[in-house]
């Protein structure tokens, strides 16, 4: 019974979900290559210059520091849950759940809006999107994203929050597939 039990688990971890059957969070490295160019309407690219991208450097800071200190947490900001969580994808997510290839310091990516991508990540599902979405991935269908996922770190809890304004802030990060 052991032996079936280890089995199941190295191959569910092989295939990219767990024993569980949840995605594992791969990493923007493993995103951005399929989604760098004209053609892939430069995701990457558009992350790679937004401030998402440096929202974990943004917690080693002397800013973000004292911001820390003032507000009592016990960790600098760069360790602290209550920093993490807005500032880096899957923070409070259990280890099981982060793929080898995951690097907290990439800040808030992909995943933060499409879920966890071990099980979508693969050419051949990603380049059919029913499978994909079968498989884990968030579709924001005909680019109607909602402020509800934003307003989750964006809001007056942040003790940096300034005025949230949904359609100017989606406007700067929109990432849409080109019209074929």
């Amino acid at each position: 019974m052991k032996k079936i039990f280890i089995s199941a688990l190295v191959l569910t971890c092989f295939l990219g979900g767990s024993i569980f059957g949840q995605n594992k969070y791969v990493g923007y490295k493993a995103c951005a290559p399929c989604h760098k160019g004209e053609k892939k309407g430069s995701m990457a690219e558009i992350w790679e210059k937004s401030k998402h991208a440096q929202a974990y450097k943004t917690l080693l800071s002397e800013a973000a520091q004292k911001i820390a200190k003032e507000k009592g947490l016990k960790k600098a900001a760069n360790e602290s849950p209550e920093c993490l969580e807005c500032h880096v994808t899957a923070a409070t997510a259990d280890a099981k759940c982060l793929d080898k290839a995951y690097d907290k310091k990439d800040g808030v990516t992909c995943e933060a809006c499409h879920g966890a991508g071990s099980a979508f990540k693969s050419m051949p599902i990603m380049k059919d999107k029913v499978k994909a979405i079968a498989a884990g991935l968030t579709d924001f269908k005909d680019d109607k994203v909602t402020e509800e996922n934003c307003v989750k770190c964006h809001n007056k809890r942040s003790p940096s929050f300034k005025e949230f304004k949904f359609k100017e802030m989606w406007a700067s990060i929109a990432h849409p597939l080109p019209k074929k």
